[in-house]
């Protein structure tokens, strides 16, 4: 099944972000987070075992959560209102974010041989990998949709005002 495109419109683009991707990393992170612990503790000491890969996901958890919630509380509400002046400060924290979140996206990968799963890896760790996967794609259009899409139509207005 195709996914719909995501509106253009503002409005409507932070609600289908707050509703596809927010909705969905928070059901994600937790569930990820366990797994990780879990494939950490059974196979400690194992061929290919994503050491330190729990702790990431949990530093990702909440570096992403204070990262929602700063979209939802404060950024998100300025945009539904047309903007705000100063609205590029916001804008370029968020972009930050962005950047330090894809800088964790290639730890995992470096983490995970590139979600390479050992041979005879158990249901656990094949679905951590593969949770992993629809993660990293999810996270990486939530950000590009802001990037390239939302964003973009702010910072224009800023510098058409200069």
């Amino acid at each position: 099944m195709t996914e719909a495109a995501a509106p253009s419109e503002p409005t409507a683009l932070t609600r289908h972000i707050e509703e596809r991707y927010h909705a969905r990393h928070r059901e994600q992170l937790p569930q990820l987070v366990a797994m990780a612990e879990r494939v950490e503790d059974v196979h400690f000491g194992d061929v290919g075992v994503p050491d330190g890969l729990s702790a990431l996901l949990h530093e990702m958890l909440g570096e992403l959560e204070v990262h929602m919630k700063k979209e939802e509380l404060i950024l998100f509400p300025a945009i539904r209102k047309g903007g705000m002046p100063g609205i590029e400060t916001p804008i370029a924290v968020m972009r930050a974010d962005h950047a330090g979140h894809d800088r964790e996206l290639a730890e995992i990968l470096r983490l995970t041989a590139n979600l390479t799963l050992p041979g005879g890896a158990c249901g656990t760790w094949t679905g951590l990998y593969r949770g992993l996967d629809e993660f990293a794609r999810d996270l990486t259009e939530h950000m590009r949709l802001e990037n390239d899409v939302l964003f973009p139509q702010f910072e224009a207005e800023r510098r058409a005002d200069v």
